[in-house]
Parts: structure tokens; C-alpha cells; sequence
């Protein structure tokens, strides 16, 4: 990556963090989905169903793969909270194609391509538990937008590696540093997992917003 290009992502992951803080944090007293109890809530889908939030989360999600997990053909998650990472991460890798000048339609051309995993198995048609991409021996990434404890992206790596693909790294949008990355992480059996953002990151840049 270039020193353009560095600064690029840094301005497109600065960009994120603040809609992230602007559309999709909220101080308060709610109970999450684990049960526990938090005095603060993280809708990502907010931010990576917004235009521009998921223009941004395809770019910083596509900058760092190319960095980090260069050798992936794929990205993937559980259905729901993965869906608009995964589409937006693998358009991200066609727009950088064009920029460079290749045609994104030509088999040569490495793209990143997508795949979703369902909660249950479908029980008509093919009954797959993967939907898009899906190749035996394939290095593919797991995408999340929140880890709290871990559970949907571990169920993603699982249904992946049941499907014969090669987990190479995990991707998450915002780390509540709730337990998630060292339940990942042991699930993972030695595949980097990234977080692009943490909980504490997110509340200072609300916090910031707010000129408290």
C-alpha cells in the first residue's frame, strides 16, 4: 500500500468511526441479546445499511483484507448482521479493480466474492446452509459487524469449514470487548481476527460528537 493510499484508508476509517458513533451508538440502559445488561447499544446495521456507511465499511473492511489476508477469495457471515459487510467488501474489491485499469467481468481478475450463512438450513430447493460462493479448499473470511460474545461469527467459521472452506482471518466491525475476541480467537484455530473499531473507540467519538 502506498503512502497515498494509507492515508486514503485512514481518512475512509475516521470517516466510518463517526457515523458509527453518529448513526448506530446510543447511552442508555438496554438489555442485549446475551441477556446482559450495558449503558450503551451498538446497531451497526444502522451505519453499514447507510449509502455512505456502507461505502466506507466495503473500503476499510477490502484495505484491510489486501493488507493483512491477501490470499482470500471470499468474504462471508451469518445472515443478518453480515449481509451488507460482505456485499459491500466484495463491490469494494470490483471498484479497486477498475481503478486499476482491469475488467472486473474477466476470469483473470481477482475479486473477492460473497457468501452468506443461514441460521437454519433451507428445507426446500437445495437446502444449503451457504448461499453465493462456495468452492472446496477455498480461503475465504468471516465477516461480523458486532462481537459481544462471538457466537454468530463462531457459527459462520463452523458452517465454512463444514462446507470444506479454509477460514484465513476473521473481520469485525466493532469489538464490544465483551469476551467475543477470545472466544473467536479459540475457535479459530490460529486465523488472525481483526476488529476495526472497539466499543470504547466508538463511545469516545460519540462522547466527542456530543462535546461532553
Amino acid at each position: 500500500m502506498t503512502p497515498d493510499e494509507t492515508m486514503i484508508h485512514e481518512a475512509d476509517r475516521t470517516a466510518l468511526l463517526n457515523l458509527i458513533a453518529t448513526l448506530s451508538f446510543k447511552l442508555g440502559d438496554f438489555t442485549l441479546a446475551s441477556g446482559q445488561k450495558s449503558d450503551y447499544y451498538i446497531d451497526c446495521r444502522t451505519t453499514t445499511l447507510h449509502a455512505e456507511g456502507g461505502r466506507l465499511s466495503g473500503l476499510v473492511f477490502y484495505d484491510l483484507i489486501r493488507q493483512h489476508l491477501p490470499l482470500a477469495e471470499a468474504v462471508g457471515g451469518l445472515t443478518m448482521g453480515a449481509d451488507p459487510l460482505v456485499s459491500n467488501t466484495a463491490s469494494a474489491s470490483a471498484w479497486h479493480a477498475l481503478q486499476q485499469g482491469l475488467d472486473p467481468s474477466a476470469p483473470a481478475t481477482k475479486l473477492l466474492q460473497g457468501f452468506l450463512v443461514r441460521k437454519a438450513e433451507k428445507t426446500h430447493g437445495t437446502g444449503r446452509k451457504i448461499e453465493g460462493f462456495l468452492k472446496k479448499g477455498a480461503q475465504v473470511i468471516i465477516v461480523d459487524d458486532v462481537c459481544t460474545t462471538g457466537g454468530s461469527t463462531i457459527t459462520a467459521i463452523e458452517a465454512a469449514r463444514e462446507a470444506g472452506m479454509n477460514v484465513a482471518g476473521i473481520l469485525c466491525l466493532v469489538d464490544r470487548e465483551q469476551g467475543g475476541r477470545a472466544n473467536i480467537e479459540a475457535a479459530a484455530a490460529g486465523a488472525p481476527f481483526i476488529s476495526v473499531f472497539t466499543a470504547t473507540d466508538v463511545r469516545a467519538a460519540h462522547i466527542a460528537q456530543r462535546g461532553v
